[in-house]
């Protein structure tokens, strides 16, 4: 008999414990978002396709897509994870990740689509005449994205594990890094939008059903949630036909009263850490849970890879339409997960003992074979439903978040600095390996982070774009004393701090890990001890939004009034084509090429 390669074994081994439900949903998905990409590419012909997607897509379609492009591996696995590990502190993610649509909708959707760029470095030096100004801004569409996709990959390389038992994480990171490279390499903006829209009806799906099936056969959520406060002979009754009751949870579980309180595991663990009472406790986590709101109201409106989507859109009144629609779409998705965190709580508590990709934030995909020993095959069905919905969530937001990154390096750094003569044609070759060349760091960087929760990942990449993008669309667009000079040094300033602190943070968690990452980052673990003394320090590097953003918007104020002779000269006309209805004619076209189907 002929022997297998080192390099292959692995994965046979993996194979021989698949389910078949399992792998033909994750298949189909896969396959029929490549085919779907494939389908769309031959339609992306200008550059205008591969930036904006024509800008002709409808607010129904552009709704669905940002939706899916917003739905990611945190929101469809991380909140479901953490309200399982952490508890009802973790319930400010999907709350404020729906209600940072409200601060789009009222300040910047409308004004950001009549401006008419492709990219947000457009918007800064359009706005301010500053080509000095694109290039800062670049920096932190790559800052944020690559951010970004690390809980991305987090998700890819979880579900891959979960479908093949026993498979290195990274090999998932590596495969599903592939597949959406290869997508976003062959059809832009346009290539991704419709295969983004029905991502979000699949996820949809794969969240809803497994809910509906396994509350109706285990209780519902309040019947779940009262069994933190039930007698021991109450919660045998509610799990007796479950195979691992929770009859006791694992050491590392939070206790009751702590997972249902407001102020817990979360907003708690740097003031445990430091041995303080409750009472001293209690202003550091109100601290905490301020500066979290913050980043993920504010991180949502300064997130490049959304907010490029408003350019798509036809004109500003369809952008604002759209984010409406966005707010309802996602708020009805972010009912479930938690539902799954519940349930997860009961039921499978045995996840609570896991790390990396074995941990709770796999709950949403082993929760529904809980009912194989019942209902057989229906329970494989769930789950096949749900790997499929995983997967549909971080290669929609990856494929988004790709387009964004490569857009930036194709259009603004290729494109306007250091080919300002180069042709559509040229700058449409440059997204190609552009996306190759990013796809590859960004399964580089997946390979590093399995120890870190994936919501925590995502929370701090918001922050970064809270103290950066945010006050400079915000700013930007409602003051019109705004000069380039203030523009730049808030936001160089706010963005830069924000992205040290949160690097400490997650060097000082990874320095933690008994594998390869724990000896990679060991240099970062005394500043563990350093937190355990400086509680205050340590939730202001974890959450860092509640002053950078402050810090951001002061100094632009600041210097903006030190440099009042540099507002541009005509700001007027640029707050009215920012502001006036479209019926008034005065909407700009900042970036004439798509018009023209060639030109510069």
């Amino acid at each position: 008999m002929p022997t297998m390669s080192p390099a292959v074994l692995p994965l046979a081994q993996a194979a021989a414990g698949v389910d078949p439900w399992i792998l033909v949903f994750s298949l189909v998905t896969v396959a029929v978002t490549v085919w779907m990409g494939f389908r769309s590419a031959k339609t992306s012909k200008t550059a205008g396709d591969f930036f904006v997607a024509g800008r002709s897509v409808s607010v129904g379609w552009n709704a669905s897509a940002i939706s899916g492009e917003y739905l990611s591996a945190a929101s469809f696995m991380g909140i479901a994870g953490m309200v399982m590990a952490i508890g009802y502190d973790a319930l400010w993610y999907p709350v404020c990740y729906a209600c940072g649509y409200l601060f789009l909708l009222l300040f910047i959707a409308g004004p950001l689509r009549r401006f008419g760029a492709y990219t947000i470095p457009d918007f800064a030096e359009g706005r301010y005449d500053s080509p000095l100004f694109r290039k800062i801004a670049v920096c932190f569409v790559l800052f944020i994205g690559f951010f970004y996709t690390m809980p991305q990959m987090k998700g890819a390389g979880t579900t891959l594990a979960y479908i093949f038992p026993g498979l290195p994480y990274w090999v998932g990171v590596a495969v599903v890094g592939a597949v959406i490279t290869l997508n976003v390499a062959l059809g832009g903006m346009k290539g991704i939008t419709l295969v983004q829209a029905m991502q979000y009806w699949m996820k949809m799906f794969a969240i809803s059903v497994p809910v509906f099936v396994l509350a109706a056969v285990f209780g519902g959520y309040g019947k779940n949630l009262s069994v933190n406060a039930a007698t021991p002979a109450e919660k045998a009754a509610l799990v007796q036909n479950v195979e691992h009751p929770r009859l006791e949870l694992p050491a590392k579980a939070p206790a009751d009263e702590a997972w249902i309180s407001p102020f817990g595991p979360l907003t708690t663990k740097a003031a445990k850490a430091a041995k303080l009472s409750p009472e001293e406790a209690r202003p550091l986590s109100l601290l905490y849970t301020y500066s979290l709101i913050i980043a993920l109201v504010c991180g949502t409106a300064g997130l490049p890879h959304i907010l490029v989507r408003f350019y798509t859109n036809p004109d500003g009144v369809a952008a604002k339409r759209t984010t409406m629609w966005v707010m309802i779409l996602i708020g009805v998705f972010y009912v479930f997960p938690p539902v799954i965190g519940v349930l997860g709580r009961n039921f499978m508590p045995e996840l609570y003992n896991g790390v990396g990709a074995k941990g709770t934030d796999k709950i949403v995909l082993e929760l529904p074979t809980l009912i194989r020993a019942n209902y057989g095959v229906l329970g494989s069905v769930l789950s096949g439903i749900a790997c499929a919905g995983a997967f549909a969530a971080f290669m929609s937001t990856f494929s988004g978040l790709l387009v964004s990154m490569t857009g930036a390096v194709a259009h603004d750094v290729y494109g306007r600095m250091l080919r300002p003569d180069s042709t559509p044609e040229q700058r449409m070759k440059m997204f190609k390996f552009a996306a190759i060349g990013i796809g590859a760091v960004s399964v580089g960087l997946g390979c590093c982070v399995e120890p870190l929760e994936i919501n925590f990942m995502v929370g701090q990449a918001f922050a970064i774009a809270a103290a950066s993008y945010f006050p400079l669309l915000f700013m930007s667009v409602w003051w019109r004393g705004m000069t380039m000079k203030g523009a730049a040094t808030g936001m160089l300033t706010g963005g830069i701090l924000a992205l040290v602190a949160a690097a400490l943070t997650n060097a000082s968690n990874l320095a933690l890990d008994k594998g390869p990452m724990g000896k990679l980052f060991a240099p970062f673990a005394p500043l563990n001890e350093f937190w355990a003394h400086h509680p205050l320090l340590r939730i202001l590097c974890e959450q860092p939004a509640i002053w950078t953003v402050p810090l951001a918007i002061g100094l632009m104020i600041v210097v903006s009034k030190a440099t009042a002779r540099d507002v541009p000269k005509d700001i007027r006309m640029k707050m009215l084509v920012l502001h006036a209805p479209e019926a008034l004619g005065l909407k700009n076209e900042y970036i004439q090429e798509h018009q023209a189907g060639a030109g510069h």
